[in-house]
């Protein structure tokens, strides 16, 4: 069965529409109500006229104006019609389908050619659309960066940073270069390490957690370490300790979803400021601290290596010193 959103989706990238779209992506259907939709709520008789878009997207249409009953605007879902009266309704695209545009957006690109980029993304940023986080993502940004976004799947990104993770990415550029990357994450060819702060005391010799990673049961927002989740192994290395603090150093054997962060929590260590997995605020810190700090890989056409390491950003490079000046 198709979701709504998923129908939405579809719909606003150029789904049928009887009266024929704008070139804005935007229709105005007008309709009198019939003898036997006389009593009818309006969102439902609206659902009745534009059944492409789902109900809840049509309620937010009149909460937004774009309903009119009479030449009046619509200001309730619920109202009730009268046979012969007059609707008109403005469709606009939904979020959804607006989501995948080029925005253009200044990127710290510390390497490119037509294979491939490598930028350090900055804490805030969103790399994917969702719901949310529809616009102003650093898939909007490719899309407006370069052409061949536009034809691969995801604009080419290969693998994701948390929103309020900071530090560095790569992303394709080719649909040949995406699939090495992609393999190359797969087989743990590309080496990434983090640096983090957490709070407690970790133990001073490298050690390594190998715990399966899935959606908490109890929280859809957060993952946690289950039974059954999907294999998962960061290694730690602490780098210093003060404050009742630790600098650490994760390097990722695989990249599940918020795993840096459900690790360490795991383990006693939430990240520090990192409310989801019970991290208080630190040393002035106000977003997880957590930093992409290098990565390695192949070039995924020439084959040549290349390395790349970006410095902590100035909101934590001050407590990440803090830590480390004990």
């Amino acid at each position: 069965m198709t979701s709504e959103s998923e129908r939405d989706y579809r719909v606003g990238l150029g789904g049928a529409a009887p009266d024929g779209e704008l070139d804005e992506g935007v229709e105005t259907r007008h309709f009198e109500v019939a003898l036997e939709r006389h009593g009818e709520r309006l969102d439902k008789l609206l659902v009745a006229h534009a059944g492409e878009f789902s109900r809840s997207h049509l309620q937010g249409l009149i909460d937004r104006g774009c309903v009119q009953v009479d030449g009046l605007v619509a200001a309730s879902a619920s109202r009730r019609l009268r046979v012969g009266q007059a609707v008109s309704i403005e469709l606009q695209p939904t979020d959804e389908s607006r989501a995948f545009t080029p925005e253009p957006m200044a990127l710290a690109i510390r390497f490119e050619d037509e294979h491939l980029l490598v930028l350090a993304k900055p804490a805030g940023l969103v790399v994917h659309p969702a719901p949310g986080h529809w616009r102003g993502t650093l898939l909007n940004a490719l899309l407006a960066h370069h052409r061949g976004a536009s034809q691969l799947p995801r604009a080419g990104i290969v693998h994701r940073l948390d929103k309020d993770t900071s530090g560095l990415m790569v992303v394709a550029k080719t649909l040949p270069a995406m699939t090495a990357l992609v393999r190359a994450i797969g087989a743990r060819d590309v080496r990434r390490e983090y640096l983090a702060l957490v709070h407690g005391v970790v133990p001073a010799a490298a050690f390594s957690i190998d715990a399966p990673i899935g959606r908490d049961p109890v929280s859809r927002v957060r993952m946690a370490v289950v039974a059954g989740g999907k294999p998962a192994r960061t290694d730690i290395a602490r780098l210093a300790c003060s404050h009742r603090i630790s600098a650490v150093q994760c390097t990722l054997h695989s990249g599940r979803t918020h795993q840096i962060r459900v690790h360490l929590a795991s383990r006693g260590h939430p990240l520090v400021a990192d409310s989801t997995y019970g991290g208080a605020a630190a040393l002035g810190v106000e977003r997880q601290a957590l930093h992409a700090a290098r990565l390695g890989l192949s070039h995924p056409v020439a084959t040549h290596p290349l390395a790349f390491e970006e410095p902590l950003p100035d909101d934590l490079a001050p407590a990440w010193a803090a830590v480390c000046a004990e």
